[in-house]
């Protein structure tokens, strides 16, 4: 995919994020792809249907990685973000993903499947989507006037100094194998990984049986590859001899643009990269507040639109566009501290139920899959507590809940237990 002009190759760069996104966002509101519902169906039901779309999409992410790298056709190592970077960031990882989790669960969805709402008309979600949005941007960006984020204010100076800093880069891969066996490590541990997955995925006879639930983790994790792959490969013409990456060319600006053409405010948004939803939302914030300039023009910003605009063809099409309100104060509450927990968690833990728990596991990163593992728990946990407090009312305090709950999900003795379990 080699263009003539960095418009031209921007162009096509931006437009095809939006395309494949808009495909997922239709996909998502079909099929009911849902990874909050994925956990509630098996924790509250034992009905594993939803979460083996989403471990489909994830061994559709790992095996597809798998071969491409190999072939040299993407890039998932010199990333935005820097999933397989030298610096392990763990107990970010860990209690980003736990806030995430908890959060989702309060606020009925993730960040995918808030975007995938709001397009269905349920404005719940448009305050979830905007509350996000700002604190993934203040975690980022500073405060007017000032050089003090959210996150330099609240976590970088004791959080990040429990960071590792690795040998290797953090993929199994590279981490379980010698430095000069890094490709045949990756290719190993895809197809191990990968391979266990689609096993366990097409174990279950009702998923086999499942149109929607296949057709819903296909997609997702096609679009995953899909991203990975075109983003790994717009090229531009320097001059006659000579083809650059995009995010290369804008690196050697003075260099090599031409009249007319618009420099974007930042080079790493060109990386290699797919789909995620969380910084995004507060990139697309910025992109409004900044009056639509359009040198911050973003794949995550498009990417955002994308799945907003599919999910709303998908409702007209099948007619069940409608418009939704909270229910009651409470659920007011719930979707307010959730999304804030969301916005908290989705940038420490460096990415949401997709970034990470997709597109980040495709990559086999180490802070990926702890984040991924971490974002299950908290919403594990925060349902089991929700429904122990529900069933047992007064008699249920937080901490019995929470230990039950702990008890539940085999994380404790059964001997700890401290109510009879439902």
């Amino acid at each position: 995919m080699t263009f003539e002009s960095f418009a031209s190759a921007q162009s096509f760069f931006l437009w095809s994020t939006f395309v494949i996104a808009l495909i997922m966002g239709m996909v998502a509101n079909k099929t009911n792809f849902c990874t909050m519902g994925a956990v509630s169906d098996w924790v509250n039901m034992g009905d594993t249907g939803r979460l083996r779309a989403w471990l489909f999409a994830i061994a559709i992410g790992v095996l597809g990685v798998m071969v491409l790298e190999a072939k040299g056709l993407v890039n998932v190592t010199n990333t935005f973000p820097p999933y397989r970077q030298n610096q392990l960031i763990w107990a970010e990882n860990l209690l980003g993903g736990l806030l995430f989790g908890i959060g989702m669960t309060l606020a009925s969805g993730c960040g995918n499947k808030s975007l995938v709402r709001l397009g269905g008309g349920n404005i719940k979600s448009l305050m979830v989507v905007l509350i996000i949005a700002t604190i993934a941007y203040f975690m980022l960006n500073p405060f007017p006037g000032t050089d003090k984020t959210l996150f330099s204010a609240l976590f970088y100076g004791w959080i990040r100094p429990l960071s590792t800093t690795l040998t290797t880069k953090q993929d199994l891969g590279a981490m379980l194998f010698s430095p000069d066996k890094v490709a045949l490590g990756r290719m190993v541990m895809g197809g191990i990984v990968g391979g266990l997955l689609l096993i366990f995925v097409f174990k279950s006879r009702d998923f086999r049986g499942s149109f929607d639930n296949i057709l819903g983790g296909l997609v997702i994790g096609l679009a995953v590859l899909t991203a990975w792959y075109i983003t790994s490969n717009v090229m531009i013409h320097a001059d006659t001899d000579t083809t650059v990456k995009i995010q290369k060319f804008v690196e050697d600006w003075d260099l090599l643009a031409k009249p007319g053409d618009v420099q974007p405010a930042q080079t790493g948004p060109l990386a290699p990269q797919s789909f995620t939803f969380i910084n995004p939302m507060g990139q697309a914030l910025g992109y409004v507040a900044h009056g639509f300039n359009k040198t911050l023009l973003t794949f995550g910003i498009m990417a955002v639109g994308g799945v907003i605009f599919g999910s709303f063809l998908w409702s007209l099409i099948s007619r069940k566009f409608r418009i939704e309100w909270f229910a009651s104060f409470r659920d007011f509450v719930n979707h307010f501290i959730g999304a804030i927990l969301m916005g908290f968690g989705g940038v420490l833990g460096m990415g949401c139920t997709i970034g990470q728990g997709v597109t980040g596991f495709s990559t086999l990163a180490l802070g990926s899959i702890l984040t991924f593992v971490a974002i299950v728990l908290g919403s594990a946990l925060t349902m089991k507590i929700q429904y122990y407090k529900m069933v047992y009312e007064a008699d249920a305090t937080f901490f019995k809940a929470f230990i039950s709950s702990l008890v539940d999900l085999k994380l404790l003795p059964s001997g700890l237990r401290q109510l009879d379990a439902v």
